[in-house]
C-alpha cells in the first residue's frame, strides 16, 4: 500500500509531467510556425514521452493501491523570441523536473518507501539524459549564433529523431 504522502506527491508529479507534455507540444507548434520542422518533430516526440512519463506515475499509484487524483494543468507559453530562447526554456524546465524528481527521491528515502525509491531511479537516469540532450542543443545554438545554415543543420538533425516505440519496433 502506498503511503498517503507519497501518493499525494506522485499525483502532483503526474500533473507536472502532463504539463511538460503540453509545454513541449506548444514548443512543437511554435517551431512549426517558424518553419523549423525538425525542431517541431523533436518536440512532438518529446511531448509524447512526457505523457508516457505521466502514465508511469499513474500506473505506479494504482499498482500500489493508491488513488490517482489529476489536478489542474496550467497552460504553457505559446511563443518565444527565438529558437535559442525556446531551447533555454526547455533546459530550465528539465532542470526543474530534475529538482522535483530529486525531492521525490529524498521523500521516498525519508518515508522508507523502497518501492517508490526503486521506481524513481528510472526517472533519475532519464533526467540526466534529458538535460544532456537539451543542453547540447542549447550550446550548439549559442555557437552558431545568427548563422542560418547552422540552424538548418541542427533542424535537420533533430528531424531524424524517432520515438521510443519506433526504436523498439526496429529492434524486433
Amino acid at each position: 500500500m502506498i503511503k498517503e504522502i507519497i501518493q499525494n506527491e506522485f499525483n502532483a508529479q503526474l500533473v507536472r509531467e502532463m504539463y511538460s507534455s503540453n509545454l513541449y507540444l506548444s514548443m512543437s507548434a511554435y517551431f512549426d510556425s517558424i518553419f523549423l520542422k525538425g525542431f517541431a518533430h523533436w518536440f512532438r516526440i518529446q511531448a509524447q514521452e512526457e505523457l508516457a512519463h505521466a502514465m508511469k506515475f499513474f500506473d505506479h499509484i494504482l499498482e500500489r493501491g493508491g488513488r490517482v487524483k489529476i489536478g489542474a494543468i496550467s497552460a504553457p507559453p505559446s511563443s518565444w523570441n527565438s529558437p535559442l530562447e525556446a531551447m533555454e526554456d526547455a533546459l530550465r524546465h528539465e532542470q526543474l523536473v530534475t529538482a522535483h524528481i530529486n525531492e521525490l527521491t529524498r521523500l521516498s528515502i525519508q518515508e522508507n518507501d523502497y518501492a517508490a525509491n526503486v521506481f524513481l531511479q528510472w526517472f533519475i537516469t532519464e533526467q540526466v539524459e534529458e538535460e544532456a540532450i537539451v543542453g547540447d542543443v542549447v550550446e550548439r545554438l549559442k555557437i552558431i549564433g545568427d548563422w542560418k545554415a547552422g540552424l538548418l543543420m541542427i533542424d535537420s538533425e533533430l528531424g531524424k529523431r524517432t520515438s521510443e516505440e519506433e526504436t523498439e519496433s526496429e529492434k524486433n
